[in-house]
């Protein structure tokens, strides 16, 4: 394991939660946090709004459908 990946939990497809956090999402698609939430204001990834501070949570089939991996279901 090189120094840059120590102490990193690595995220894997399989395993993802329904409901992903914008740290998770901007991992897995390899960008920064700002650009997923950029992405949601202009509807290219729109975001769940949870709890009373309105934190964001992206649906994970709407994550791998940017990906390719998966035919958007609306």
């Amino acid at each position: 394991m090189d120094d840059q990946n120590q102490g990193k939990k690595k995220i894997k497809l399989e395993n993802l939660p329904d409901l992903l956090t914008v740290r998770e999402v901007a991992e897995i698609l390899r960008v920064s946090p700002l650009t997923i939430k950029r992405w949601g204001k202009r509807g290219k990834l729109p975001a769940i709004r949870i709890n009373s501070r309105g934190d964001r949570r992206y649906k994970k089939e709407a994550v791998l459908w940017l990906l390719g991996m998966q035919a958007k279901e609306e």
